[in-house]
């Protein structure tokens, strides 16, 4: 503690939070200590219920994965100010992102691979058997040897991508939990939004909320400003004023979600462009085309062959 600046008072103060500085050179100091590269990998698969608490009890008492991990989504701001998720389905795969709120800032390499191999280590518990990743990706380099890796996800992750993700198969996902208990659950929840209201840490900005939901919402046509709003529990006056205040527009943010995406379903062969078509909400492939020409210069089919 006294060579990463952790203050020991913080342990008994359930309101205290601690710099980012620090909990990376916890992170960092724990690995050279323990003499373990992916001690992030280490210390997810030590993680037993109720160790994170009410989000830890939101999440196990979810009917299903994909609630449990929009409860993940919602209630993390009670533990951490920065780290967001973002939950993609793409067709018959789902993918969950994890990043900082903030531009520019990125987890520190252990905290992503302790986060998404918690993913899989808490989504094992509760289905009662392993949980094995479609595909995994990771912002920094490998810390280990890729075997180290194997073991925790099923796969060897790619590295150095823009983003820290883990796809799960969206079957698994929508799968009911077999120890799922709905009484404790509603009483869970209530405590959740409770604690969430009365926190001191930060609103989670409207942007990041809304391109979740336009990310979450693409592929089912729920994309529209009077559903994004709706599902918001805004006004559409109200979305776009403050949306305004944060200097951008809901029509550009729809388009820059839609780039986003169309480059990841480009780099995935298992789909064919019709299905990239449907799932990024197009009415046709020739709008497809001529999005995807003004954001890249060059045609869908070109970029995936450029690929090769």
């Amino acid at each position: 503690m006294s060579s990463t600046g952790f203050n020991a008072e913080w342990l008994s103060d359930p309101e205290a939070r601690m710099p980012l500085a620090v909990e990376e050179h916890l992170w960092t100091r724990a690995a050279d200590l323990t003499q373990k590269p992916s001690f992030g990998l280490f210390a997810a698969g030590l993680i037993r219920p109720g160790e994170f608490d009410v989000l830890d009890y939101a999440v196990r008492t979810a009917p299903d994965l994909r609630t449990a991990l929009q409860r993940l989504a919602r209630y993390n701001r009670l533990l951490h100010d920065l780290a967001t998720f973002e939950i993609i389905p793409i067709g018959e795969t789902t993918r969950i992102e994890h990043r900082f709120d903030v531009v520019g800032v990125r987890p520190c390499p252990q905290a992503a691979e302790f986060t998404l191999a918690s993913l899989v280590v808490v989504a094992s518990q509760l289905c009662g058997k392993p949980v094995k990743a479609l595909s995994v990706e990771f912002a920094h380099a490998a810390l280990d040897k890729l075997e180290a890796y194997r073991e925790v996800f099923g796969v060897t992750p790619r590295v150095k991508c823009s983003v820290s993700c883990l796809v799960l198969p969206s079957e698994l996902l929508d799968r009911p939990i077999p120890a799922a208990d709905p009484g404790l659950s509603r009483i869970v929840m209530a405590h959740a939004e409770q604690l969430l209201a009365a926190s001191h840490c930060p609103p989670e900005n409207i942007v990041t909320l809304v391109r979740r939901q336009l990310a979450e919402g693409m592929a089912h046509g729920q994309t529209s400003l009077q559903a994004v709003a709706r599902c918001l529990n805004l006004s559409e006056r109200s979305l776009q004023r403050r949306l305004d205040d944060q200097g951008t527009r809901f029509a550009y943010l729809m388009d820059e979600v839609r780039r986003e995406l169309a480059m990841r379903y480009i780099a995935d062969e298992h789909l064919a462009l019709g299905e990239v078509v449907y799932l990024l909400g197009f009415a046709d492939p020739s709008s497809f085309h001529r999005a995807f020409k003004r954001w890249t210069g060059i045609t869908p089919a070109a970029a995936r062959r450029s690929r090769h």
